[in-house]
Formats: structure tokens, sequence, C-alpha cells
């Protein structure tokens, strides 16, 4: 089949790669222009486009599909359908009529759950069971179309969204090869979104990382892994930042909301209900280690408590 792909970042590579594999002609890649990384604020490709250059594939980069020139300019792939994973832009009504065989999207959450950007994180932040990938043919909404095909997938109890995400992204190419054969065959199914049940997975602010540690060790627990690998929860220590990448529940307390402790050479904190130890973290200007390194370095004093601003007496 003849294809044009939209995509931009890691979440797309694999769907692309299997595109490939499986012997479809993709003639044209649209993916978001280069962005600025790093401290150094080096101008970098998106991850699609690395892909597409490597395997000699046209790769274009508008900053906008809703221009006379960007469909003219679609148009001349002449292609059978189009494909798109986490591209990042609407598609306009225009756009979406080009291709015979439809506009084709892979979304990383059961549809019509978690419609939006952040579909993944937000199922771990809100500690779903079972998350999984959807395929469905596009329409103007947001992540509004008729389904194809669905699979789903257990969320583990300590996973993350990050190791999630490259879960699904495999599952989704998976899914992406057998969606696009069914439809080569004139037997893909269409099933449209139920009316209720549909949910928006807005994108992710640095305003959710900060952790409030009056809420129960549960919900904190679910934060930290929803928020790693990006913006990543923090709380303060002796008045400078402190990230948390991995925590685990370790059962109840009578301390107040935020005191630490040390115990068998593990990093406690006390939240509204339970507590957390703090298993990889990393202290401002510092490197990621375990709890227990970090406090080797940092030995805990009395009545210490995480989330003030200012730095404890003997810090």
């Amino acid at each position: 089949m003849r294809i044009v792909f939209m995509g931009t970042p890691d979440f797309a590579v694999p769907s692309l790669q299997a595109l490939l594999d499986a012997g479809h002609e993709v003639c044209a890649v649209y993916t978001q222009p280069d962005k600025p990384k790093g401290r150094g604020y080096v101008l970098t490709p998106p991850p699609v486009k690395e892909l597409a250059l490597a395997r000699g594939i046209p790769v274009l980069q508008p900053a906008t599909l809703r221009t006379a020139e960007a469909l003219e300019s679609l148009r001349a792939f002449h292609p059978d359908a189009i494909v798109v994973v986490a591209y990042g832009k609407l598609l306009p009504p225009d756009v979406l009529a080009v291709p015979p065989l439809g506009c084709v999207n892979v979304h990383g959450s059961l549809l019509p759950k978690y419609r939006g950007a952040a579909p993944i994180q937000w199922a771990v932040l809100n500690g779903d069971a079972v998350s999984g990938v959807t395929t469905m043919y596009m329409a103007e909404g947001l992540d509004t179309g008729d389904v194809i095909f669905a699979e789903e997938t257990p969320i583990g109890p300590d996973e993350t969204a990050g190791e999630l995400f490259d879960r699904l992204a495999a599952m989704g190419a998976s899914l992406l090869v057998r969606t696009m054969a069914a439809i080569a065959d004139g037997a893909a199914p269409r099933t449209p979104q139920p009316a209720d049940g549909g949910t928006y997975a807005s994108q992710l602010s640095k305003e959710l990382a900060r952790v409030d540690w009056s809420r129960t060790a549960a919900e904190l627990h679910n934060l930290v892994r929803g928020l790693n690998p990006w913006p990543v929860a923090q709380t303060t220590f002796r008045g400078r930042q402190l990230k948390l990448f991995r925590v685990s529940l370790c059962g109840k307390t009578r301390r107040a909301p935020g005191s630490v402790w040390e115990e068998g050479g593990r990093f406690f904190a006390a939240c509204g209900d339970g507590a957390l130890c703090l298993e990889e973290v990393q202290y401002q200007g510092g490197k990621r280690m375990s709890g227990s390194d970090f406090l080797r370095g940092h030995p805990l004093h009395e009545d210490e408590r995480l989330g003030e601003e200012t730095p404890a007496s003997g810090g």
C-alpha cells in the first residue's frame, strides 16, 4: 500500500519501522519542525525524521497543514492511506479527504477513554490497572473516529509511564500492521465510539509535579510513576529540589506528612495516609541515585520534613 506517514516522537518510530518491514511503500513522512533541546539548545530533529532520512524517505515539516500549498503538496504523493501516530497536529477536513482508503490513527489508550495528548501518562497517574492501544479511522473531532481494532494490556503495579509508553509503542506498531492488512483486504471493521465514557487526557505540565505530602501514599505512588520520565515528581529537602523517580508503598505510619526517616538503610517518607520508600532520587545539582546512596551523603536529622522551602536547622 502507498502510505504517507505522519508522526513525531519516539512512540511513532516502531509504527513507521513496522510499515516498512511489512513491505508498504511509505512515500513521504510528515513530522513536526526540529526543536532546540538540551542546555545548549541544539536544534534537534524528531525521532521519526531520523528514521525516515536513514531509509531515504522524503521528509516534510510544515508549520501547518491548513494552507493550499500544504494540501497540494500532500495530494502530489497520491497516497492510498495516511497513517498518523502521535503527529501532534489535528488534520483538517481537506487533508482527511485526500487518501481513498482513509486516514488511520494509532492511539495509546482504549478509546473513548483518554482522548488527547497524554493518554499513557494519565492512565498511570489515575492508577488504572489496564491500558492498551486503538487503531481508528480519523474524523474531524479529537480522537473520535470509528475504531478498527483495540488491544489491551495490564499495567504493572510499579510500572512507570515511560515503561508503559515503550510497551504500547511496540503493541501499536503490531496492531497497525494488522490494521493496514485488513484495510487492504477490505475486511477492516468499523465500530463507532460510544457516546458515553469519553475522557480527555490533557498535556502534562510542570505544575503537576509538585508533591503534596498530605495526599495518600497510593496517590503519590501513582504520581511518581505517571510523571517518570517527564516532568518528574519533585519535592524539597533542606530547601533544595529533590526529584523522585521511583518510590514504593510501604505500609502505615503515624508520622506527620512529609516526615522522613531511615530504617535499614532505606529512605522513608510519611504521607497523608501511609508511607513511601524513596527508591530512586536526584538532589538538585546531583545525579540520580538510590535512596540508600542518597542517605549516605545526607544523613537525616531529627524532625526533618520534605516540602519545606527553607533549610532545616543543622542541614
